[in-house]
């Protein structure tokens, strides 16, 4: 089925990835088949295959399971990398026939009409950033699903805990005196190992993003916004990455899924909810930053306002805005450094 040609323009390469194996078809600038190939996912097996495409193809793949290596890869054997979103080639599989191979073979097509839904390659430094963010948040979560653990058999024992912390220094000193029954007490002996182990990590994982941003301006800055702390901070600016590849704070806004969808078909226009299209851990830390911050800041007063005039119903939407607004406060502090509205309102 490999019809290649002594094709000397630049190539167009739609590569289906895939865990073990993976689908790359490359054509001509204006469509023709040149060939295709299936091989074992590999570095050097990759490299071998688009060094056929001659030099500096256009290579397309969608960000799946997994692309880093691939991305790399390909970088490094000169060719010019896109990253296809899987909401944008999501109609794709629909089709009642689905392939690798046309897979791959729409992709090259969506790059070389120029219709590509991209998504943004982020550099190697912002990807380890990522990983330690993501991981600590992870491990945050399994900490908090063994507190919970704990707490449980505690209920179960019919016991009140006395401390507002079961966990801190006078919570398990109050535990470690309770006659709970040798299988309870397994249990919390047990989870109370895993919790002092998960801290200890979370706790490196901190140090380690504190090194890499502890003198960056852009963590600065965003730190300087009310009800984001260190975590917060690191996080946004991991995931955010370059903030300057949004034109304004909106476009931030809509890739983190924090606009309204907005249907409209002929006369008609409906707006509904925001979208959830987009980074969940951006969304999720704005929206928690909003219940820590203060009762005088841009964005409690915009939330007060809205409740005030829609009634405590719009309690949900007002937190909505809220973190919107303060999304739109970190867009500002990760390209030019400051957040000059705050300034303003603390010289008031």
């Amino acid at each position: 089925m490999d019809r290649d040609q002594d094709y000397g323009g630049r190539q167009i390469v739609g590569m289906d990835l895939h865990r073990h194996r993976s689908v790359i078809v490359r054509m001509t600038e204006t469509g023709e088949r040149l060939g295709r190939v299936r091989f074992d996912n590999s570095p050097q097996e990759l490299a071998a295959q688009i060094a056929q495409a001659g030099l500096n193809p256009r290579v397309v793949l969608e960000a799946t399971y997994g692309w880093y290596w691939a991305a790399d890869t390909l970088s490094e054997a000169g060719a010019e990398v896109h990253l296809a979103h899987p909401l944008g080639v999501k109609m794709f599989s629909l089709r009642r026939v689905k392939t690798d191979e046309r897979d791959a073979a729409d992709l090259a097509d969506l790059l070389r009409m120029g219709r590509l839904p991209e998504a943004w390659i982020a550099p190697p430094a912002i990807r380890d950033l990522r990983e330690l963010a993501r991981y600590r948040h992870k491990l945050v979560g399994l900490r908090t699903c063994l507190k919970d653990q704990g707490a449980a058999v505690i209920a179960k024992a019919g016991l009140r805990v006395p401390a507002s912390d079961l966990y801190g220094r006078h919570g398990r000193t109050w535990l470690h005196a309770q006659d709970l029954g040798e299988v309870y007490r397994l249990r919390i002996t047990s989870l109370l190992d895993l919790i002092d182990t998960l801290s200890a990590h979370i706790g490196e994982l901190d140090s380690a993003l504190l090194d890499r941003l502890g003198r960056d301006r852009r963590y600065q800055a965003v730190r300087t916004i009310p009800g984001i702390g260190p975590v917060f901070a690191a996080l946004l600016v991991a995931e955010i990455g370059d903030v300057t590849r949004f034109p304004g704070p909106a476009q931030l806004c809509s890739w983190a899924g924090m606009t309204p969808k907005h249907h409209q078909s002929d006369t008609k226009t409906r707006r509904g909810r925001i979208t959830k299209q987009g980074n969940p851990l951006v969304r999720w830390a704005c929206v928690e930053a909003v219940q820590r911050m203060r009762c005088d800041s841009p964005m409690r007063a915009l939330a007060t306002r809205i409740i005030e005039t829609r009634g405590k119903q719009a309690g949900h939407v007002a937190k909505v805005a809220a973190a919107r607004k303060l999304l739109t406060l970190v867009y500002y502090a990760m390209r030019d450094g400051e957040v000059r509205c705050l300034a303003k309102a603390d010289a008031a």
